[in-house]
């Protein structure tokens, strides 16, 4: 006698770390790598435009945010898509006008602050900031896609009767 085929095993999707969890993982891996851009900025500022060298912070410090986001602050379980590259981009371009404005801003007002005075202010800007592109990250980015739901059934024989039943 055949034995019926059995339906494939259910793949268990990675638990997901609720909000206080999940923006305790951003907070110290997006701040960490945050405090590193902090660093960043002055050193290729000496070489370069301000401005510019806070833009190509912001770029590699989005990508390397990115991927740890997916893996670990919202644990997709995978990779960061193009797609969430994009869109990650999208709220990291609100984060660098932010910083730029802010930094802008004490020029403005004082122009010729100190680094750690500097360092405040981007540090400040890039918080608050953050705190937005968490909510986006969250709720838009890695928001747990509501799809249809796919059943596996059990093979029927020919009168639509399941195939354990059809074969008793």
């Amino acid at each position: 006698m055949k034995q019926p085929l059995a339906p494939p095993p259910a793949v268990a999707a990675p638990a997901r770390p609720g909000p206080f969890a999940s923006f305790l993982r951003f907070v110290l891996l997006g701040g960490g790598v945050g405090v590193l851009a902090g660093l960043a900025v002055p050193l290729l500022a000496a070489v370069m435009p301000w401005v510019a060298a806070n833009a190509a912070v912001t770029v590699a410090s989005t990508l390397l945010c990115t991927e740890l986001h997916a893996r670990f602050t919202f644990a997709t379980g995978r990779r960061a898509a193009w797609r969430e590259h994009w869109q990650s981009a999208g709220s990291a371009t609100v984060a660098y006008l932010a910083t730029t404005i802010a930094v802008g801003l004490l020029h403005l007002l004082q122009p010729s602050p100190g680094l750690l005075t500097e360092q405040l202010v981007y540090l400040g800007a890039s918080g608050l900031a953050g705190t937005g592109r968490f909510l986006v990250l969250r709720c838009c980015v890695f928001a747990v896609r509501r799809g249809p739901v796919v059943r596996h059934l059990t093979p029927r024989g020919a009168a639509g009767v399941p195939a354990l039943a059809a074969a008793a």
